[in-house]
């Protein structure tokens, strides 16, 4: 795969005149004794929606107001992953996840912060994430990673019970075009033994489904990095690559 930080948004570059910036060399948080480096571009002005669908699609992310993407020396380790929503079956396992959560509701709501989110976000960090950058967070860093967004963002909250029940996972979502986009997803870490992460995942490709979308876009797997090895167990996946996105067990 091509290390060239710019050749998945060359046509989105050339067709919009964006300005795309480097990063300096960081300490990569997920392959240890590596460094990372990121390109990255502003997502603001008229046309920001179209912008950040045409970027995800060629393999970048949005955080708050900015979409970024890899561009690390010698190293192409981190590849972004898609689920085609018309192929996904469901298997014995994922049934499984889905029964063990049938009373968690997913509640669709404006990207608004609330206290309520951020102390189970805490939680979740304190739990999975200890010591991390994000672990860090106050409550007004994460209004701006929740609100901080001119694009088509909402938050997805899953409520134990019913709409008004415990708040029990959250997800940061992004509508593109053709698809849902997984920003950031957290949940309790006392549901943990319940699978509720990937009940978070499952209930988003219904979503997508059912609003007639074709994939859930869950950013980068990276090979080798224990923490991302779970988005390879929802299979079809598809990964993008050189010559564009292709089944996952083509490139993997």
């Amino acid at each position: 795969m091509s290390t060239d930080p710019f050749s998945p948004a060359e046509r989105i570059r050339a067709a919009k005149n964006i300005r795309f910036y480097l990063t300096t060399p960081q300490p990569c948080p997920y392959l240890p004794g590596r460094r990372e480096r990121k390109v990255f571009a502003a997502l603001d002005g008229a046309d920001a929606v179209e912008l950040n669908d045409s970027l995800t699609h060629a393999g970048f992310r949005r955080s708050q107001n900015i979409a970024y993407r890899p561009a690390c020396d010698m190293c192409a380790s981190c590849v972004s992953v898609r689920i085609p929503v018309a192929r996904f079956e469901a298997g014995r396992r994922w049934r499984r996840v889905l029964r063990r959560n049938a009373d968690v509701v997913p509640v669709i709501k404006d990207a608004h912060a609330t206290y309520e989110q951020f102390d189970l976000l805490k939680r979740y960090l304190g739990d999975r994430h200890l010591g991390a950058g994000m672990s860090g967070m106050g409550p007004y860093d994460y209004a701006a990673m929740v609100e901080e967004s001119a694009v088509r963002t909402h938050i997805c909250e899953f409520r134990l019970g019913g709409p008004r029940g415990q708040l029990v996972a959250c997800a940061l979502v992004d509508v593109l075009a053709d698809g849902l986009s997984l920003i950031y997803s957290y949940f309790d870490p006392e549901f943990a033994e319940d699978s509720l992460g990937s009940y978070v995942i499952l209930s988003h490709v219904e979503q997508a489904r059912q609003a007639g979308f074709a994939h859930v876009y869950l950013g980068y797997w990276i090979k080798g990095a224990r923490k991302m090895a779970y988005k390879t167990q929802f299979q079809p996946l598809e990964i993008l690559g050189p010559e564009g996105w292709q089944p996952f067990e083509a490139l993997a």
